[in-house]
């Protein structure tokens, strides 16, 4: 159901909350290394992920880890065409929640770290941003920054890849970086606490 001012109802009920939030929790007992968390993004540190992304930029918008779909949400509400979000999730149960809550999006249910190869054939254009919701630090260093590598192959030049951890330092290691790098305040209000960081292809003349 939808009001008035093209909310959805659904999503503003505190029941749907709770049963996304129990879906997620199970998920996270069964995969922890998959998942990262207990519980999904809250809305501050989702807003702060969907801040990254320019509402006025074209191309797809690409989110990978989408779990229950809050960050997804905070892109939709920032702004961004729910047409244009390209969904990579791993887990068939998430998948089939996202595809009901946002019909018109592009859910595709693959491995984020063959991104490529996932995400071939499916997108129509450069993406504008990579939004990433993956526990990176449960990777290697090297599978970390060949998902990066992968995700610039998919973006337009100065696309960014954005990344949220709960750790205090970058999630993707900077030393003999190929790539930019802009970390926001520490989000109090997310339990726990996290920090969003902004990558961008180094460009060379």
């Amino acid at each position: 159901m939808v009001h008035k001012d093209g909310a959805r109802r659904d999503d503003c009920k505190p029941s749907r909350r709770f049963d996304e939030a129990a879906r997620f929790f199970r998920s996270w007992t069964e995969k922890p290394l998959q998942i990262g968390s207990i519980t999904p993004s809250s809305p501050f540190l989702s807003k702060a992920m969907a801040s990254h992304v320019d509402p006025a930029s074209e191309g797809p918008v690409i989110e990978i880890g989408p779990g229950t779909g809050p960050i997804t949400q905070a892109l939709v509400e920032h702004g961004i065409a729910e047409e244009r979000l390209v969904l990579v999730e791993y887990s068939p149960q998430f998948c089939d929640m996202l595809s009901q809550r946002f019909p018109k999006a592009t859910v595709v249910q693959g491995d984020a770290y063959a991104l490529a190869k996932t995400l071939e054939g499916k997108l129509d254009a450069k993406a504008a941003a990579t939004v990433c919701a993956l526990p990176l630090l449960t990777k290697p260093e090297q599978q970390r920054l060949d998902l990066l590598a992968q995700a610039f192959t998919l973006m337009q030049p100065g696309g960014a890849f954005i990344q949220f951890t709960y750790s205090l330092t970058s999630p993707i290691p900077t030393r003999n970086a190929f790539f930019t790098w802009q970390a926001s305040p520490r989000i109090w209000r997310n339990i726990p606490p996290a920090r969003v960081w902004a990558y961008r292809q180094l460009l060379r003349n």
